[in-house]
């Protein structure tokens, strides 16, 4: 499902009840980042989202948001939206259906939730889910939230300018742009997101976080 940089228009229409962009006429676009919080990486970002005046979406893994709390109270301190990424980064094809589910109502377990009209928002590792966990999911009041288009910056056999080029050759408004925050993607993340933010923000796309649908 993570084979093309721009996700497949045939791909979208298979599977229509998960959430690949967000059209709109406002010009907006949706940066959202994977995997955190993870140290140093994660207020790297936070800092460079905060001198753009930009909001993103962070999918966090349950297991970094216990170990590395304060990290992720700065995230939802500087009003980002926060969805969940399972406790443990799993592969929904090779995990039970109890077992996944299980695993994202623990990561949700650390994920603060004081409004009820807060939407859970869910992306599944790899982008692999099994139709049964979405069906559970979705009944939970889940939006799964996929992409329109992926960075590719945990890829370490490509460049750090193939990894803005993926970026900026495909954004339109609407767009879901993966990126993410942790220590695998860092070398890539760190050159390509200044840049995408600098050309977004000339381009007078703005970066909105997902919490409306």
């Amino acid at each position: 499902m993570s084979f093309w940089v721009k996700t497949n228009w045939l791909i979208k229409w298979i599977f229509p009840k998960y959430v690949w962009d967000i059209p709109n006429k406002d010009n907006r676009v949706f940066l959202t980042f994977d995997d955190g919080p993870t140290p140093e990486i994660t207020e790297w970002t936070l800092e460079q989202l905060r001198q753009h005046n930009a909001k993103a979406t962070f999918f966090c893994i349950g297991n970094n948001i216990e170990k590395h709390p304060a990290i992720f109270q700065k995230v939802i301190a500087e009003g980002h939206a926060i969805g969940n990424h399972t406790y443990d980064h799993l592969k929904g094809w090779e995990t039970a259906t109890k077992a996944y589910i299980d695993n994202v109502l623990l990561c949700q377990s650390q994920i603060p939730n004081p409004n009820s009209q807060i939407l859970n928002l869910f992306r599944p590792p790899y982008g692999k889910i099994k139709p049964s966990q979405s069906r559970k999911l979705r009944a939970l009041g889940y939006k799964i939230i996929m992409w329109d288009i992926i960075s590719f910056d945990f890829d370490q056999e490509i460049s750090k300018e193939t990894c803005l080029e993926n970026v900026l050759k495909n954004v339109r408004p609407g767009s879901i742009i993966v990126f993410h925050d942790s220590v695998k993607a860092a070398q890539n993340l760190k050159y390509a997101l200044p840049k995408t933010l600098d050309f977004l923000q000339k381009k007078g796309l703005v970066c909105d976080k997902i919490d409306f649908l």
